[in-house]
């Protein structure tokens, strides 16, 4: 099932080829439209040139504030961001060796994929689920044991139309208010 969750397939393919583009994605889906934060990644790779977790870490963080903060931002809360995703980055080079992929690709079993993830600056429960599901239904990835850590709703796991989007939108939403009540 392809990635259709910007109306950029330059976007999508960027998300779909490159993991730490993915997992960018996923520390901006918070408090936007997961198209806005999903398209965040292929728009920071346009600004900097790259989308590379050791530059990306090893920048000057006002450098990294001020391309978020660049019209359109590339959040809504463009400084919290930036420093979310430099974190995370850092965390990629620092406990990954740059290498995105392998927080996923080399974990044992689905615990220590959930484990992996979840240490990740921008993850907590919520997304390291949401994460797990996509890794799984887009990407195949399922170590034993995968699924007891898996989104059990209708997440942009399972999005493939904007309808499917609508849908997982309305999920999010009702979710976060029963979590305030």
């Amino acid at each position: 099932m392809p990635i259709v969750w910007t109306q950029d397939p330059a976007a999508n393919e960027l998300l779909e080829t490159d993991p730490l583009a993915l997992l960018i994605g996923m520390v901006l889906d918070q408090q936007v439209k997961m198209e806005k934060a999903f398209a965040g990644p292929y728009e920071l790779k346009r600004r900097l040139g790259h989308l590379g977790a050791r530059e990306i870490a090893s920048m000057d963080p006002e450098r990294l504030d001020q391309v978020f903060r660049e019209r359109p931002a590339l959040h809504r809360f463009p400084g919290n961001m930036a420093r979310r995703v430099q974190a995370m980055c850092a965390a990629v080079v620092n406990d990954y060796g740059g290498d995105a992929e392998s927080v996923w690709r080399d974990a044992r079993d689905g615990d220590e994929m959930a484990a992996r993830i979840s240490r990740l600056p921008g993850f907590g429960e919520m997304k390291t689920r949401i994460l797990i599901a996509v890794l799984a239904k887009k990407f195949g990835v399922k170590p034993p044991g995968w699924e007891k850590h898996a989104a059990t709703w209708h997440s942009v796991a399972d999005v493939d139309s904007p309808e499917s989007m609508a849908q997982a939108r309305d999920v999010k939403r009702e979710m976060k208010a029963k979590a305030k009540h």
